[in-house]
């Protein structure tokens, strides 16, 4: 009983593994982020045509674009919280016009530090810098 040895396995022939992945194209250009955190603080502008558009402008912008750009998250938020307030502000004024007629000067004073600091966020948020209101409260955080 001479048996022979089985013949030996064939080897696997050799796995070949893919190539490194390169780095993935980068998700956005500049500009076009600076673009679009600018359109998050003139958006609130359309507040003066839709009611509660100074603060569904931002919010649909932000909603839209925070994931694919830093900046947009950041400022998109911070012009939320800016409308909010002054939305909270405006409201607290109606009843002062009736009141004491103090409500008119503030309601007048809010829209122009609106309409003055809407231009400023604007014009940073171009230049790429995260520009944080003065006097805002922070409700998003």
């Amino acid at each position: 009983m001479n048996e022979q040895p089985p013949p030996p396995a064939a080897t696997p022939p050799p796995v070949s593994t893919p190539p490194p992945a390169a780095l993935p194209p980068p998700l956005s250009n500049p500009k076009d982020e600076r673009m679009w955190a600018m359109f998050c603080h003139l958006s609130a502008l359309s507040g003066h045509i839709i009611p509660f558009g100074n603060i569904i402008g931002p919010l649909v912008i932000w909603m839209i674009k925070r994931d694919e750009y830093p900046l947009v998250a950041d400022q998109g938020k911070e012009a939320l919280n800016f409308q909010i307030t002054v939305m909270i502000l405006f409201l607290v004024s109606i009843p002062l016009i009736f009141v004491c007629g103090v409500g008119i000067a503030t309601a007048i004073a809010a829209a122009l530090f609106n309409l003055i600091f809407i231009i400023v966020a604007s014009v940073k948020a171009n230049e790429g810098a995260k520009y944080r209101y003065p006097l805002t409260i922070r409700f998003i955080k």
